[in-house]
Protein backbone atom coordinates (compact mmCIF):
# COMPACT_ATOMS: atom_id res chain seq x y z
CA UNK A 1 0.00 0.00 0.00
CA UNK A 2 1.45 3.68 -1.11
CA UNK A 3 0.72 6.58 1.20
CA UNK A 4 0.89 10.17 1.02
CA UNK A 5 2.52 12.36 4.11
CA UNK A 6 0.18 15.11 5.25
CA UNK A 7 2.13 17.35 7.57
CA UNK A 8 1.09 20.89 8.89
CA UNK A 9 3.36 23.00 11.73
CA UNK A 10 2.82 24.83 15.01
CA UNK A 11 5.27 27.52 15.15
CA UNK A 12 6.17 29.59 18.38
CA UNK A 13 8.09 32.98 18.07
CA UNK A 14 8.92 35.60 19.92
CA UNK A 15 8.62 38.68 19.66
CA UNK A 16 10.96 41.62 19.70
CA UNK A 17 9.95 44.03 21.97
CA UNK A 18 11.48 45.82 24.97
CA UNK A 19 8.81 44.80 27.92
CA UNK A 20 6.37 41.73 28.17
CA UNK A 21 3.50 41.26 26.41
CA UNK A 22 0.98 42.57 29.26
CA UNK A 23 3.34 44.48 32.13
CA UNK A 24 6.42 46.27 32.10
CA UNK A 25 9.19 43.96 33.41
CA UNK A 26 12.14 43.71 30.52
CA UNK A 27 11.71 41.04 27.69
CA UNK A 28 15.42 40.77 27.78
CA UNK A 29 16.18 37.89 30.17
CA UNK A 30 18.56 35.90 28.34
CA UNK A 31 21.47 35.46 30.45
CA UNK A 32 19.39 37.09 33.28
CA UNK A 33 19.58 35.67 37.19
CA UNK A 34 16.27 33.45 37.62
CA UNK A 35 13.00 35.34 38.56
CA UNK A 36 14.70 38.69 38.31
CA UNK A 37 12.25 40.01 35.47
CA UNK A 38 9.16 39.51 37.56
CA UNK A 39 6.33 41.34 38.36
CA UNK A 40 2.66 41.03 40.06
CA UNK A 41 0.98 40.54 36.41
CA UNK A 42 3.65 37.99 35.31
CA UNK A 43 3.90 36.33 38.88
CA UNK A 44 -0.17 35.75 38.97
CA UNK A 45 -0.79 37.84 41.90
CA UNK A 46 -3.97 38.32 43.14
CA UNK A 47 -5.68 42.05 41.92
CA UNK A 48 -2.86 42.33 39.25
CA UNK A 49 -4.28 43.51 35.50
CA UNK A 50 -2.44 42.84 32.40
CA UNK A 51 -1.83 45.81 29.61
CA UNK A 52 -1.48 44.73 26.04
CA UNK A 53 1.89 45.56 24.20
CA UNK A 54 1.15 47.54 21.70
CA UNK A 55 4.56 47.17 19.45
CA UNK A 56 3.62 43.38 20.20
CA UNK A 57 -0.31 43.25 18.07
CA UNK A 58 1.63 45.61 15.41
CA UNK A 59 4.59 42.88 14.88
CA UNK A 60 1.97 40.63 14.85
CA UNK A 61 0.12 42.25 12.44
CA UNK A 62 3.32 42.49 10.41
CA UNK A 63 3.89 39.27 9.95
CA UNK A 64 0.19 38.24 9.07
CA UNK A 65 0.89 41.07 5.89
CA UNK A 66 3.72 39.12 5.30
CA UNK A 67 2.05 35.72 5.08
CA UNK A 68 -0.55 37.43 3.23
CA UNK A 69 -3.38 37.43 5.48
CA UNK A 70 -6.66 38.50 6.04
CA UNK A 71 -6.35 41.05 9.11
CA UNK A 72 -9.90 40.63 10.68
CA UNK A 73 -11.14 44.51 12.07
CA UNK A 74 -11.81 42.92 15.43
CA UNK A 75 -10.04 40.38 17.25
CA UNK A 76 -10.09 39.64 21.10
CA UNK A 77 -8.30 37.77 23.63
CA UNK A 78 -8.70 34.54 25.11
CA UNK A 79 -8.24 32.59 28.54
CA UNK A 80 -6.25 29.30 27.84
CA UNK A 81 -6.71 26.90 31.05
CA UNK A 82 -4.45 24.01 31.79
CA UNK A 83 -2.38 23.87 35.17
CA UNK A 84 0.96 23.11 34.42
CA UNK A 85 3.90 24.49 36.45
CA UNK A 86 5.12 26.65 33.91
CA UNK A 87 1.81 29.25 33.79
CA UNK A 88 1.94 31.35 37.04
CA UNK A 89 -1.89 32.18 36.88
CA UNK A 90 -3.40 28.74 35.86
CA UNK A 91 -4.26 29.96 32.45
CA UNK A 92 -2.74 31.39 29.49
CA UNK A 93 -3.91 34.67 27.95
CA UNK A 94 -3.85 33.34 24.18
CA UNK A 95 -6.78 33.78 21.43
CA UNK A 96 -8.86 31.80 19.99
CA UNK A 97 -11.48 32.36 18.06
CA UNK A 98 -10.99 35.82 16.56
CA UNK A 99 -7.06 36.21 16.21
CA UNK A 100 -5.50 38.97 14.91
CA UNK A 101 -4.42 37.05 11.42
CA UNK A 102 -6.05 34.91 9.11
CA UNK A 103 -6.27 32.85 5.61
CA UNK A 104 -3.10 33.50 4.29
CA UNK A 105 0.35 31.51 2.70
CA UNK A 106 3.73 31.34 2.36
CA UNK A 107 5.47 30.68 -0.94
CA UNK A 108 8.99 29.66 -1.08
CA UNK A 109 11.82 27.90 -2.98
CA UNK A 110 12.40 23.93 -2.58
CA UNK A 111 13.87 22.13 -5.01
CA UNK A 112 14.28 24.60 -7.67
CA UNK A 113 10.42 25.03 -7.53
CA UNK A 114 7.74 27.42 -5.95
CA UNK A 115 5.68 25.88 -3.21
CA UNK A 116 2.89 27.17 -1.78
CA UNK A 117 1.98 26.96 1.58
CA UNK A 118 -1.70 27.89 3.69
CA UNK A 119 -1.55 29.99 6.90
CA UNK A 120 -4.71 29.05 9.23
CA UNK A 121 -3.81 31.72 11.67
CA UNK A 122 -1.57 33.99 13.12
CA UNK A 123 -2.22 34.53 16.74
CA UNK A 124 -0.52 36.51 20.00
CA UNK A 125 -0.38 35.23 22.98
CA UNK A 126 2.16 35.51 26.03
CA UNK A 127 5.15 32.68 26.39
CA UNK A 128 5.51 30.27 29.65
CA UNK A 129 7.62 30.05 32.45
CA UNK A 130 11.01 27.97 31.97
CA UNK A 131 11.34 24.64 33.76
CA UNK A 132 14.88 23.68 35.00
CA UNK A 133 14.57 19.85 35.93
CA UNK A 134 17.50 18.51 38.54
CA UNK A 135 17.96 15.46 40.47
CA UNK A 136 19.18 15.43 44.02
CA UNK A 137 19.83 12.08 46.15
CA UNK A 138 17.91 9.99 43.24
CA UNK A 139 14.64 12.13 43.38
CA UNK A 140 13.73 14.04 40.73
CA UNK A 141 12.33 18.37 40.74
CA UNK A 142 12.09 20.88 39.17
CA UNK A 143 12.63 24.62 39.49
CA UNK A 144 10.38 27.61 37.96
CA UNK A 145 12.12 30.41 36.24
CA UNK A 146 9.59 33.41 35.65
CA UNK A 147 11.68 35.61 33.29
CA UNK A 148 10.57 34.23 30.55
CA UNK A 149 6.70 33.79 31.75
CA UNK A 150 4.58 36.61 29.64
CA UNK A 151 7.20 37.43 27.06
CA UNK A 152 5.37 38.06 23.58
CA UNK A 153 4.91 35.04 21.52
CA UNK A 154 2.97 34.56 17.81
CA UNK A 155 1.81 30.98 17.20
CA UNK A 156 1.57 30.42 13.57
CA UNK A 157 -0.40 27.61 12.41
CA UNK A 158 -0.01 26.43 8.80
CA UNK A 159 -2.43 24.09 6.54
CA UNK A 160 -1.98 20.45 6.31
CA UNK A 161 0.11 21.35 2.81
CA UNK A 162 3.85 19.98 3.20
CA UNK A 163 4.02 16.34 2.23
CA UNK A 164 7.36 15.39 3.51
CA UNK A 165 10.12 16.08 6.00
CA UNK A 166 12.46 17.78 3.45
CA UNK A 167 9.33 20.16 2.71
CA UNK A 168 8.79 21.03 6.41
CA UNK A 169 12.59 21.84 6.80
CA UNK A 170 12.32 24.21 3.92
CA UNK A 171 9.26 26.11 4.88
CA UNK A 172 10.90 26.92 8.57
CA UNK A 173 13.83 28.07 6.97
CA UNK A 174 11.73 30.22 4.74
CA UNK A 175 9.62 31.35 7.75
CA UNK A 176 12.50 32.43 9.98
CA UNK A 177 13.81 34.31 7.01
CA UNK A 178 10.67 35.91 7.27
CA UNK A 179 10.58 36.82 11.20
CA UNK A 180 14.20 38.30 10.57
CA UNK A 181 13.68 40.45 7.49
CA UNK A 182 10.85 42.13 9.10
CA UNK A 183 12.93 42.15 12.44
CA UNK A 184 9.90 41.16 14.59
CA UNK A 185 11.84 38.08 15.82
CA UNK A 186 15.36 36.82 16.33
CA UNK A 187 13.84 33.54 15.44
CA UNK A 188 16.93 31.65 17.08
CA UNK A 189 15.83 28.02 17.61
CA UNK A 190 18.81 27.35 19.58
CA UNK A 191 17.90 30.23 22.02
CA UNK A 192 13.84 28.88 22.10
CA UNK A 193 13.05 32.04 20.00
CA UNK A 194 11.71 29.79 17.58
CA UNK A 195 10.00 26.69 18.41
CA UNK A 196 7.85 23.90 16.29
CA UNK A 197 5.47 21.43 16.91
CA UNK A 198 4.62 19.21 13.83
CA UNK A 199 1.54 17.19 13.42
CA UNK A 200 1.49 14.16 10.74
CA UNK A 201 -0.50 11.87 9.00
CA UNK A 202 -0.64 9.65 6.42
CA UNK A 203 -3.48 8.61 4.05
CA UNK A 204 -2.94 5.83 1.46
CA UNK A 205 -3.25 7.17 -2.01
CA UNK A 206 -6.37 5.35 -3.06
CA UNK A 207 -8.15 7.31 0.24
CA UNK A 208 -9.44 4.26 1.59
CA UNK A 209 -6.94 3.98 4.46
CA UNK A 210 -6.57 7.79 6.86
CA UNK A 211 -4.26 7.15 9.63
CA UNK A 212 -4.94 9.58 12.75
CA UNK A 213 -2.91 12.65 13.38
CA UNK A 214 0.04 12.86 15.35
CA UNK A 215 1.57 15.36 17.26
CA UNK A 216 5.15 15.82 17.46
CA UNK A 217 7.06 18.15 20.03
CA UNK A 218 10.58 18.75 21.63
CA UNK A 219 12.48 19.29 18.58
CA UNK A 220 15.30 21.84 19.15
CA UNK A 221 16.89 22.78 15.47
CA UNK A 222 15.54 22.57 11.57
CA UNK A 223 17.52 18.69 11.58
CA UNK A 224 15.47 17.49 14.56
CA UNK A 225 12.20 18.87 12.76
CA UNK A 226 13.08 16.83 9.72
CA UNK A 227 14.93 13.47 11.43
CA UNK A 228 11.59 13.59 13.62
CA UNK A 229 9.26 13.45 10.67
CA UNK A 230 11.68 11.08 8.70
CA UNK A 231 10.82 8.82 11.62
CA UNK A 232 7.24 9.09 12.23
CA UNK A 233 6.79 8.70 8.61
CA UNK A 234 8.30 5.20 8.48
CA UNK A 235 6.71 4.46 12.21
CA UNK A 236 2.73 4.99 11.10
CA UNK A 237 3.47 3.56 7.66
CA UNK A 238 4.86 0.55 8.57
CA UNK A 239 2.04 0.36 11.80
CA UNK A 240 -0.59 1.02 8.83
CA UNK A 241 0.60 -1.79 6.61
CA UNK A 242 0.84 -4.45 9.22
CA UNK A 243 -2.99 -3.28 10.04
CA UNK A 244 -1.47 -2.13 13.78
CA UNK A 245 -3.84 0.65 15.78
CA UNK A 246 -2.61 4.35 15.75
CA UNK A 247 -3.50 6.57 18.12
CA UNK A 248 -3.93 10.48 17.98
CA UNK A 249 -1.36 11.08 20.33
CA UNK A 250 1.29 13.65 21.33
CA UNK A 251 4.93 12.34 20.89
CA UNK A 252 8.35 13.58 21.82
CA UNK A 253 11.19 13.68 20.23
CA UNK A 254 14.90 12.13 21.52
CA UNK A 255 17.24 13.56 20.03
CA UNK A 256 19.96 10.99 21.11
CA UNK A 257 18.24 7.80 20.68
CA UNK A 258 16.41 9.69 17.43
CA UNK A 259 13.17 8.32 17.72
CA UNK A 260 9.73 9.48 18.81
CA UNK A 261 7.92 8.20 22.38
CA UNK A 262 4.44 8.76 23.42
CA UNK A 263 3.95 11.39 26.19
CA UNK A 264 0.11 12.09 26.08
CA UNK A 265 -3.19 11.81 24.25
CA UNK A 266 -3.87 14.75 22.36
CA UNK A 267 -5.78 17.80 23.88
CA UNK A 268 -8.59 19.22 21.97
CA UNK A 269 -9.92 22.68 22.51
CA UNK A 270 -12.34 21.85 24.70
CA UNK A 271 -9.69 20.33 26.91
CA UNK A 272 -9.07 24.26 27.44
CA UNK A 273 -12.01 25.95 28.71
CA UNK A 274 -11.63 28.96 26.65
CA UNK A 275 -13.70 32.16 27.44
CA UNK A 276 -12.57 35.52 26.83
CA UNK A 277 -10.06 37.29 28.48
CA UNK A 278 -12.13 39.47 30.71
CA UNK A 279 -9.27 41.85 31.85
CA UNK A 280 -8.29 42.69 28.49
CA UNK A 281 -10.29 45.50 25.90
CA UNK A 282 -11.19 44.01 22.02
CA UNK A 283 -8.55 45.02 19.77
CA UNK A 284 -10.25 47.42 16.58
CA UNK A 285 -7.84 47.61 13.73
CA UNK A 286 -8.79 49.90 10.75
CA UNK A 287 -7.66 50.22 7.37
CA UNK A 288 -5.40 53.40 8.72
CA UNK A 289 -3.84 51.21 10.64
CA UNK A 290 -3.17 48.95 8.49
CA UNK A 291 -1.75 51.37 6.11
CA UNK A 292 0.54 52.68 8.53
CA UNK A 293 1.69 49.22 9.28
CA UNK A 294 2.29 48.25 5.93
CA UNK A 295 4.48 51.33 5.23
CA UNK A 296 6.99 50.15 7.76
CA UNK A 297 7.43 46.71 6.05
CA UNK A 298 10.43 45.61 4.08
CA UNK A 299 10.91 43.87 0.77
CA UNK A 300 10.34 40.29 1.58
CA UNK A 301 12.99 37.69 0.96
CA UNK A 302 11.77 35.94 -2.09
CA UNK A 303 10.56 39.03 -3.69
CA UNK A 304 13.88 40.52 -3.14
CA UNK A 305 15.60 37.16 -4.79
CA UNK A 306 13.68 37.38 -7.73
CA UNK A 307 14.80 40.81 -8.33
CA UNK A 308 18.31 40.38 -7.70
CA UNK A 309 18.09 37.29 -10.46
CA UNK A 310 16.49 40.22 -12.69
CA UNK A 311 17.69 43.18 -12.16
CA UNK A 312 21.36 42.22 -11.52
CA UNK A 313 21.61 39.15 -13.38
CA UNK A 314 23.09 36.66 -10.89
CA UNK A 315 22.47 33.19 -11.18
CA UNK A 316 20.45 31.60 -8.65
CA UNK A 317 22.71 30.38 -5.94
CA UNK A 318 24.63 33.89 -5.71
CA UNK A 319 20.84 35.55 -4.78
CA UNK A 320 20.16 33.30 -2.48
CA UNK A 321 23.32 33.82 -0.56
CA UNK A 322 22.74 37.26 -0.86
CA UNK A 323 19.52 37.49 0.52
CA UNK A 324 19.33 34.99 2.97
CA UNK A 325 20.20 37.67 5.52
CA UNK A 326 18.48 41.18 5.09
CA UNK A 327 21.64 42.68 6.30
CA UNK A 328 23.74 41.17 3.35
CA UNK A 329 21.45 42.16 0.89
CA UNK A 330 21.39 45.37 2.47
CA UNK A 331 24.63 45.56 1.90
CA UNK A 332 25.06 44.28 -1.30
CA UNK A 333 22.37 46.99 -2.58
CA UNK A 334 24.72 49.82 -0.68
CA UNK A 335 27.57 48.61 -2.59
CA UNK A 336 26.55 48.14 -6.45
CA UNK A 337 23.93 51.22 -6.00
CA UNK A 338 21.76 49.83 -8.57
CA UNK A 339 24.73 49.55 -11.32
CA UNK A 340 24.64 46.11 -13.04
CA UNK A 341 27.47 46.43 -14.30
CA UNK A 342 29.50 45.79 -10.82
CA UNK A 343 27.02 43.85 -9.27
CA UNK A 344 28.72 40.62 -10.05
CA UNK A 345 32.01 41.52 -8.67
CA UNK A 346 30.67 42.72 -5.71
CA UNK A 347 28.51 39.48 -5.57
CA UNK A 348 31.56 37.24 -5.61
CA UNK A 349 33.59 39.80 -2.88
CA UNK A 350 30.64 39.65 -0.47
CA UNK A 351 30.01 35.44 -0.85
CA UNK A 352 33.64 34.73 -0.87
CA UNK A 353 36.11 37.08 0.81
CA UNK A 354 33.73 38.70 2.96
CA UNK A 355 31.77 35.47 4.32
CA UNK A 356 35.15 34.28 4.84
CA UNK A 357 36.38 36.94 7.16
CA UNK A 358 33.03 36.74 8.62
CA UNK A 359 33.13 33.35 9.61
CA UNK A 360 36.80 33.48 10.71
CA UNK A 361 35.79 36.27 12.89
CA UNK A 362 32.49 34.90 14.38
CA UNK A 363 30.75 38.23 13.23
CA UNK A 364 28.07 39.29 11.16
CA UNK A 365 28.40 41.59 8.19
CA UNK A 366 28.02 45.02 10.17
CA UNK A 367 30.67 43.38 12.13
CA UNK A 368 33.36 42.46 9.61
CA UNK A 369 34.64 45.89 9.44
CA UNK A 370 34.34 46.81 5.78
CA UNK A 371 32.02 48.90 4.64
CA UNK A 372 29.98 49.24 1.49
CA UNK A 373 31.36 52.41 -0.32
CA UNK A 374 34.87 51.16 0.88
CA UNK A 375 33.90 48.03 -1.34
CA UNK A 376 32.97 49.60 -4.17
CA UNK A 377 36.02 51.22 -4.02
CA UNK A 378 38.25 48.39 -3.81
CA UNK A 379 36.43 46.80 -7.01
CA UNK A 380 37.16 49.91 -8.83
CA UNK A 381 40.71 49.78 -8.18
CA UNK A 382 40.72 46.31 -9.82
CA UNK A 383 38.67 47.98 -12.76
CA UNK A 384 40.72 50.76 -13.52
CA UNK A 385 43.87 48.15 -13.21
CA UNK A 386 45.40 49.79 -10.57
CA UNK A 387 45.68 46.86 -8.25
CA UNK A 388 45.34 43.21 -8.93
CA UNK A 389 42.55 40.51 -7.40
CA UNK A 390 45.39 39.32 -5.57
CA UNK A 391 46.82 42.82 -4.13
CA UNK A 392 43.09 43.34 -3.68
CA UNK A 393 42.65 40.80 -0.83
CA UNK A 394 45.25 42.03 0.97
CA UNK A 395 43.79 45.40 1.00
CA UNK A 396 40.59 44.19 1.85
CA UNK A 397 42.02 42.68 4.97
CA UNK A 398 43.61 45.52 5.98
CA UNK A 399 40.78 47.53 5.55
CA UNK A 400 38.97 45.21 8.06
CA UNK A 401 41.77 45.61 10.31
CA UNK A 402 42.06 49.74 9.81
CA UNK A 403 39.16 51.32 8.67
CA UNK A 404 41.19 53.50 6.38
CA UNK A 405 39.59 53.16 3.35
CA UNK A 406 41.38 51.10 -0.21
CA UNK A 407 43.16 53.80 -1.91
CA UNK A 408 44.72 55.04 1.06
CA UNK A 409 46.06 51.82 1.78
CA UNK A 410 47.43 51.25 -1.58
CA UNK A 411 49.24 54.76 -1.62
CA UNK A 412 50.59 54.06 1.50
CA UNK A 413 52.14 50.77 1.46
CA UNK A 414 53.00 50.88 -2.59
CA UNK A 415 50.41 48.30 -3.67
CA UNK A 416 50.10 49.69 -6.78
CA UNK A 417 49.96 47.39 -9.64
CA UNK A 418 53.12 47.18 -12.08
CA UNK A 419 52.16 47.59 -15.70
CA UNK A 420 54.46 49.04 -17.05
CA UNK A 421 56.31 46.94 -19.91
CA UNK A 422 60.05 47.52 -19.07
CA UNK A 423 59.58 47.05 -15.75
CA UNK A 424 58.04 43.69 -15.99
CA UNK A 425 60.68 42.83 -18.87
CA UNK A 426 63.03 42.74 -16.36
CA UNK A 427 61.60 40.29 -13.82
CA UNK A 428 60.42 38.30 -16.83
CA UNK A 429 64.06 37.70 -18.18
CA UNK A 430 65.48 37.12 -14.70
CA UNK A 431 62.37 34.69 -14.04
CA UNK A 432 63.72 33.03 -17.47
CA UNK A 433 66.73 32.52 -16.28
CA UNK A 434 66.15 30.93 -13.00
CA UNK A 435 63.65 28.23 -13.91
CA UNK A 436 65.58 26.36 -16.86
CA UNK A 437 63.43 23.64 -16.29
CA UNK A 438 60.00 25.24 -16.74
CA UNK A 439 61.44 26.66 -19.32
CA UNK A 440 62.22 23.53 -20.96
CA UNK A 441 59.01 22.29 -20.07
CA UNK A 442 57.28 24.81 -21.69
CA UNK A 443 58.79 24.54 -24.84
CA UNK A 444 57.95 20.79 -25.15
CA UNK A 445 54.29 21.62 -24.80
CA UNK A 446 53.59 21.82 -21.65
CA UNK A 447 51.40 25.37 -21.37
CA UNK A 448 50.89 24.51 -17.70
CA UNK A 449 54.47 25.41 -17.14
CA UNK A 450 54.02 29.21 -18.16
CA UNK A 451 51.73 29.48 -15.04
CA UNK A 452 54.27 28.31 -12.79
CA UNK A 453 56.11 31.18 -14.11
CA UNK A 454 53.89 33.79 -14.34
CA UNK A 455 53.48 33.06 -10.78
CA UNK A 456 57.23 33.41 -10.20
CA UNK A 457 56.73 36.68 -11.76
CA UNK A 458 54.43 37.88 -9.03
CA UNK A 459 56.23 36.18 -6.29
CA UNK A 460 58.90 38.29 -7.48
CA UNK A 461 57.42 41.78 -6.91
CA UNK A 462 54.96 40.70 -4.33
CA UNK A 463 52.05 39.95 -6.24
CA UNK A 464 51.72 43.93 -7.59
CA UNK A 465 52.46 42.91 -11.16
CA UNK A 466 50.00 43.13 -13.94
CA UNK A 467 49.32 39.53 -14.66
CA UNK A 468 47.60 40.11 -18.40
CA UNK A 469 50.73 42.06 -18.95
CA UNK A 470 53.45 39.31 -17.64
CA UNK A 471 52.31 36.77 -19.36
CA UNK A 472 52.16 38.58 -22.97
CA UNK A 473 55.91 39.56 -21.99
CA UNK A 474 56.57 35.49 -21.02
CA UNK A 475 55.12 34.54 -24.30
CA UNK A 476 56.39 37.22 -26.53
CA UNK A 477 59.92 35.87 -24.91
CA UNK A 478 59.42 32.31 -25.05
CA UNK A 479 58.21 32.03 -27.88
CA UNK A 480 55.37 29.31 -29.36
CA UNK A 481 56.06 25.97 -27.57
CA UNK A 482 56.87 22.70 -29.78
CA UNK A 483 53.61 21.05 -30.79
Amino acid sequence: MEFETVIGLEVHAQLLTRSKMFCGCSAEYAGAEPNTHVCPVCLGLPGSLPVINRQAVVSTVMTGLALNCRIPPYSKFDRKNYMYPDLMKGYQISQYDLPLCVEGYLEFQHDGQRKRVGIRRVHLEEDTARLVHRTWNGTGYSLVDVNRSGVPLIEIVTEPDLRSPEEARAFLMALRQVLRYLGVSTANMEEGAFRCDANISQRSLDGSVVGPKVEIKNMNSFRSVERALAYEVERQRSALRRGEPLVQETRGWLEDQEITVSQRTKEYAEDYRYFPEPDLPPIFLTETDLVEIRARMPELPLTRFERFVRDYALGAAEAGLLTEERAVADYFEACVQGDREIARQAANWITGELFALMRERVVDIDGVGVRPGQLRQLIELVRRGTINALTAKEVLVAVSETGQDPDAIVAERGLAQVSDEAQLRAVVQRVIEQNPKAVADYRRGKGAAIGFLLGQVMKDLRGRANPAVARKLLEETLGAPVE
